[in-house]
Protein backbone atom coordinates (compact mmCIF):
# COMPACT_ATOMS: atom_id res chain seq x y z
CA UNK A 1 0.00 0.00 0.00
CA UNK A 2 2.76 2.46 0.95
CA UNK A 3 4.67 1.63 -2.22
CA UNK A 4 1.58 2.37 -4.29
CA UNK A 5 1.17 5.77 -2.59
CA UNK A 6 4.84 6.56 -3.26
CA UNK A 7 4.47 5.65 -6.94
CA UNK A 8 1.31 7.75 -7.27
CA UNK A 9 3.12 10.61 -5.53
CA UNK A 10 5.93 10.38 -8.07
CA UNK A 11 3.49 10.28 -10.99
CA UNK A 12 1.65 13.37 -9.75
CA UNK A 13 4.96 15.15 -9.22
CA UNK A 14 6.15 14.32 -12.74
CA UNK A 15 2.87 15.64 -14.15
CA UNK A 16 2.77 18.87 -12.09
CA UNK A 17 6.45 19.57 -12.54
CA UNK A 18 6.11 18.94 -16.27
CA UNK A 19 3.55 21.75 -16.58
CA UNK A 20 6.36 24.27 -16.17
CA UNK A 21 8.42 25.90 -18.89
CA UNK A 22 11.83 27.53 -19.00
CA UNK A 23 10.36 30.95 -19.73
CA UNK A 24 8.66 30.96 -16.29
CA UNK A 25 11.45 29.41 -14.21
CA UNK A 26 12.75 32.84 -13.13
CA UNK A 27 9.35 33.71 -11.65
CA UNK A 28 9.10 30.50 -9.63
CA UNK A 29 12.64 30.97 -8.35
CA UNK A 30 11.55 34.38 -7.06
CA UNK A 31 8.32 33.00 -5.56
CA UNK A 32 10.11 30.26 -3.61
CA UNK A 33 12.24 32.71 -1.58
CA UNK A 34 10.56 33.88 1.62
CA UNK A 35 12.31 37.26 1.57
CA UNK A 36 10.64 38.13 -1.74
CA UNK A 37 7.27 37.96 0.00
CA UNK A 38 8.29 40.74 2.42
CA UNK A 39 6.00 43.40 0.86
CA UNK A 40 3.01 41.09 1.34
CA UNK A 41 4.05 40.34 4.93
CA UNK A 42 4.49 44.05 5.69
CA UNK A 43 1.02 44.82 4.33
CA UNK A 44 -0.55 42.01 6.37
CA UNK A 45 1.35 43.09 9.48
CA UNK A 46 0.15 46.67 8.96
CA UNK A 47 -3.49 45.56 8.59
CA UNK A 48 -3.16 43.29 11.61
CA UNK A 49 -1.50 45.87 13.85
CA UNK A 50 -4.10 48.45 12.83
CA UNK A 51 -6.89 46.22 14.12
CA UNK A 52 -5.37 44.58 17.20
CA UNK A 53 -2.99 47.30 18.44
CA UNK A 54 0.74 47.27 19.20
CA UNK A 55 0.58 45.17 22.35
CA UNK A 56 -1.40 42.33 20.80
CA UNK A 57 0.68 42.62 17.64
CA UNK A 58 3.82 42.11 19.74
CA UNK A 59 2.30 38.95 21.19
CA UNK A 60 1.33 37.87 17.67
CA UNK A 61 4.96 38.22 16.53
CA UNK A 62 6.06 36.18 19.55
CA UNK A 63 3.50 33.48 18.77
CA UNK A 64 4.61 33.37 15.11
CA UNK A 65 8.28 33.08 16.13
CA UNK A 66 7.68 30.25 18.60
CA UNK A 67 5.32 28.46 16.22
CA UNK A 68 7.81 28.64 13.32
CA UNK A 69 10.59 27.40 15.63
CA UNK A 70 8.46 24.42 16.68
CA UNK A 71 7.42 23.72 13.09
CA UNK A 72 11.01 23.92 11.80
CA UNK A 73 12.36 21.60 14.46
CA UNK A 74 9.55 19.10 13.88
CA UNK A 75 10.09 19.19 10.12
CA UNK A 76 13.82 18.58 10.62
CA UNK A 77 13.07 15.68 12.96
CA UNK A 78 10.88 14.09 10.27
CA UNK A 79 13.30 14.82 7.43
CA UNK A 80 16.22 13.19 9.22
CA UNK A 81 14.08 10.29 10.47
CA UNK A 82 12.55 9.41 7.08
CA UNK A 83 15.48 10.53 4.90
CA UNK A 84 13.32 10.70 1.79
CA UNK A 85 15.25 11.98 -1.19
CA UNK A 86 14.01 15.10 -2.91
CA UNK A 87 12.58 14.57 -6.40
CA UNK A 88 15.62 16.25 -7.95
CA UNK A 89 17.83 13.60 -6.27
CA UNK A 90 15.54 10.58 -6.78
CA UNK A 91 17.23 8.20 -9.26
CA UNK A 92 13.90 6.92 -10.55
CA UNK A 93 12.54 10.30 -11.64
CA UNK A 94 15.48 12.71 -11.28
CA UNK A 95 16.24 12.63 -15.00
CA UNK A 96 12.59 12.81 -16.08
CA UNK A 97 11.53 15.92 -14.18
CA UNK A 98 12.49 19.52 -14.76
CA UNK A 99 15.19 20.14 -12.15
CA UNK A 100 15.08 23.91 -11.91
CA UNK A 101 16.76 23.96 -8.52
CA UNK A 102 18.53 21.32 -6.48
CA UNK A 103 19.11 20.70 -2.81
CA UNK A 104 20.97 18.01 -0.94
CA UNK A 105 18.69 17.95 2.12
CA UNK A 106 15.81 15.55 2.54
CA UNK A 107 12.24 15.99 1.36
CA UNK A 108 9.60 14.69 3.78
CA UNK A 109 7.94 16.93 4.78
CA UNK A 110 8.09 20.48 3.42
CA UNK A 111 9.14 23.20 5.83
CA UNK A 112 7.98 25.83 3.32
CA UNK A 113 4.48 24.33 3.26
CA UNK A 114 4.42 23.85 7.03
CA UNK A 115 5.52 27.34 8.02
CA UNK A 116 3.51 29.14 5.36
CA UNK A 117 0.32 27.28 6.29
CA UNK A 118 0.87 27.63 10.05
CA UNK A 119 1.43 31.37 9.86
CA UNK A 120 -1.46 31.83 7.42
CA UNK A 121 -3.92 29.89 9.58
CA UNK A 122 -2.97 31.84 12.70
CA UNK A 123 -3.14 35.17 10.86
CA UNK A 124 -6.39 34.31 9.08
CA UNK A 125 -8.14 33.28 12.28
CA UNK A 126 -7.21 36.61 13.87
CA UNK A 127 -8.02 38.75 10.82
CA UNK A 128 -11.24 37.12 9.65
CA UNK A 129 -13.34 39.07 12.15
CA UNK A 130 -12.00 42.35 10.74
CA UNK A 131 -11.67 41.73 7.00
CA UNK A 132 -14.27 40.08 4.79
CA UNK A 133 -11.69 38.80 2.31
CA UNK A 134 -9.11 37.52 4.80
CA UNK A 135 -9.39 34.10 3.12
CA UNK A 136 -7.23 35.51 0.32
CA UNK A 137 -4.28 35.01 2.66
CA UNK A 138 -4.39 31.33 1.69
CA UNK A 139 -3.08 32.22 -1.76
CA UNK A 140 0.33 32.63 -0.12
CA UNK A 141 0.84 29.03 1.05
CA UNK A 142 -0.76 27.63 -2.10
CA UNK A 143 1.52 29.53 -4.49
CA UNK A 144 4.56 29.37 -2.22
CA UNK A 145 4.38 25.60 -1.69
CA UNK A 146 3.54 24.85 -5.34
CA UNK A 147 6.82 26.55 -6.24
CA UNK A 148 8.57 23.67 -4.48
CA UNK A 149 6.90 21.13 -6.79
CA UNK A 150 7.54 23.30 -9.84
CA UNK A 151 11.24 23.52 -9.00
CA UNK A 152 11.52 19.75 -8.40
CA UNK A 153 12.26 20.06 -4.69
CA UNK A 154 9.22 18.39 -3.09
CA UNK A 155 6.71 15.67 -3.77
CA UNK A 156 2.98 16.46 -3.43
CA UNK A 157 2.74 14.39 -0.22
CA UNK A 158 5.55 16.50 1.26
CA UNK A 159 3.43 19.58 0.60
CA UNK A 160 0.13 18.07 1.77
CA UNK A 161 1.71 16.73 4.97
CA UNK A 162 3.30 20.12 5.58
CA UNK A 163 -0.09 21.79 5.03
CA UNK A 164 -1.80 19.45 7.48
CA UNK A 165 0.87 19.83 10.16
CA UNK A 166 1.10 23.58 9.63
CA UNK A 167 -2.67 24.08 9.75
CA UNK A 168 -2.81 22.11 12.99
CA UNK A 169 -0.01 24.17 14.54
CA UNK A 170 -1.59 27.41 13.34
CA UNK A 171 -4.94 26.44 14.82
CA UNK A 172 -3.42 25.46 18.16
CA UNK A 173 -1.45 28.71 18.25
CA UNK A 174 -4.63 30.66 17.51
CA UNK A 175 -6.54 28.89 20.30
CA UNK A 176 -3.77 29.76 22.75
CA UNK A 177 -3.58 33.33 21.45
CA UNK A 178 -7.35 33.74 21.71
CA UNK A 179 -7.44 32.26 25.21
CA UNK A 180 -4.51 34.14 26.72
CA UNK A 181 -4.11 37.31 24.65
CA UNK A 182 -7.49 38.34 23.26
CA UNK A 183 -9.10 37.49 26.59
CA UNK A 184 -6.84 39.88 28.49
CA UNK A 185 -7.20 42.74 25.99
Amino acid sequence: MLERIIQLDKQVLVYLNGLGSEQWDWLWLIITKQLNWAPVFILVFYLLQKKIGWKNFGYYVLFIAVMVLICDQTVNLFKYSFERLRPCNDMEIGEIIRRVKTSSSFSFFSGHATNSMASTVLTFLILKRYYKHAYLLFLFPLIFAYSRIYLGLHFPTDILTGYAFGATCGYIAYRLYAKYIFRTS
